[in-house]
């Protein structure tokens, strides 16, 4: 009798563990629900031009801007602009202009000269295009620790916002931010 009964409880325990009635499966929302729910949102601010739906983009893009940067910090500005096309839009803060990438190198040169040292520790960084595959952006988190050749050190917080066309940086958005000095007691 209890042999019945051990093989009756297996039997309900191997068939309720297999009960596919029972679960309830959980689908992730899809692009186009996401884009159905932002629709519906009312949004305290309208945008100039519609909403780009930004999907992740080519982590080459970012391997090649990250390395572009890291020649530059090198000091290497011949293999930095390598990866630039042949103009570049620059917005830094208080200069805009549109450079070939002759002046370009002669940028680098004269800023990154003007240093003893550079040093960059990446926070994080993101590759993205557009849903409709017509932008492509790079943007780069960062900290750089610079001293120039008076011996003064400054510390940046740095986002830099590339824009990337057939594999080159065509456009570099660069926003700062300094950090205050360390007050001495």
């Amino acid at each position: 009798m209890k042999q019945a009964l051990v093989i009756i409880f297996m039997v309900f325990f191997a068939s309720g563990c297999n009960d596919k009635g029972s679960t309830t499966d959980v689908k992730p929302a899809d692009s186009s629900t996401v884009s159905t729910q932002m629709e519906k949102l009312d949004y305290p601010y309208t945008l100039d031009q519609p909403y780009k739906d930004w999907q992740p983009g080519d982590k080459n893009h970012a391997l090649n801007v990250m390395k572009s940067l890291k020649a530059y910090e090198n000091g290497d500005i011949n293999t930095c602009v390598s990866a630039f096309g042949d103009s570049v839009e620059l917005r830094f803060d208080g200069y805009r202009d549109k450079l070939s990438k002759d002046s370009l190198i002669k940028m680098f040169t004269k800023s990154r000269g003007e240093l003893s040292a550079l040093k960059i520790n990446m926070g994080d960084w993101e590759s993205v295009i557009s849903k409709d595959k017509k932008d492509e952006y790079v943007t780069l988190w960062y900290r750089e620790i610079q001293t120039d050749k008076k011996g003064k050190t400054d510390s940046l917080s740095i986002v830099d916002d590339l824009k990337i066309v057939n594999g080159k940086i065509v456009e570099l958005d660069q926003k700062i931010q300094h950090f205050p000095a360390v007050k001495k007691n």
